[in-house]
């Protein structure tokens, strides 16, 4: 099945996938909000402006990723690859498909923020040509600060 572009339908799947993946930071603080994301509201952000990619193996989603298009670029977030199948360069394979998407779109650059707190996250976006052009601190809506640092490539 490979890569697909997802729909609204898609919905639960990109849930369960961004679930298992992001499970890892029930503990941090504060934790992901992607932990408090429902399928309804991936739904109706998916019916919006709002698309995804999802890898399959075998029938079995195992990775996705969810992004915008603005007029010049794309911004991606939540990339998510199933505890048991990280490790295989999956989350890589789908920045590549996703930035190839982006170039086919006529778009210029990629973008993506990442927890400061998270250095093997910002080191996987260094392996494939991002670079750290802003840092900021997000407050949460439980008045937590959050380092958050914006990479961005150019395509």
């Amino acid at each position: 099945m490979g890569v697909i572009l997802a729909d609204s339908n898609h919905a639960p799947v990109v849930h369960n996938v961004m679930l298992q993946a992001f499970q890892e930071y029930a503990t941090a603080t504060p934790p992901s909000s992607a932990l408090s994301e429902t399928v309804e509201s991936i739904e109706q952000a998916l019916n919006n402006d709002e698309q995804a990619f999802i890898r399959y193996i075998e029938d079995q989603p195992v990775a996705m990723v969810r992004f915008t298009l603005s007029e010049e670029g794309i911004y991606f977030f939540r990339l998510s690859v199933i505890p048991e199948m990280q490790g295989r360069g999956l989350a890589k394979a789908l920045i590549v498909e996703l930035e190839n998407y982006a170039r086919a779109q006529g778009k210029r650059f990629s973008e993506c923020k990442v927890r400061m707190n998270v250095p093997r996250n910002i080191e996987l976006y260094r392996s494939l040509g991002y670079v750290i052009t802003k840092e900021t601190i997000a407050e949460n809506r439980n008045g937590f600060s959050l380092p958050i640092v914006t990479m961005e490539k150019e395509l």
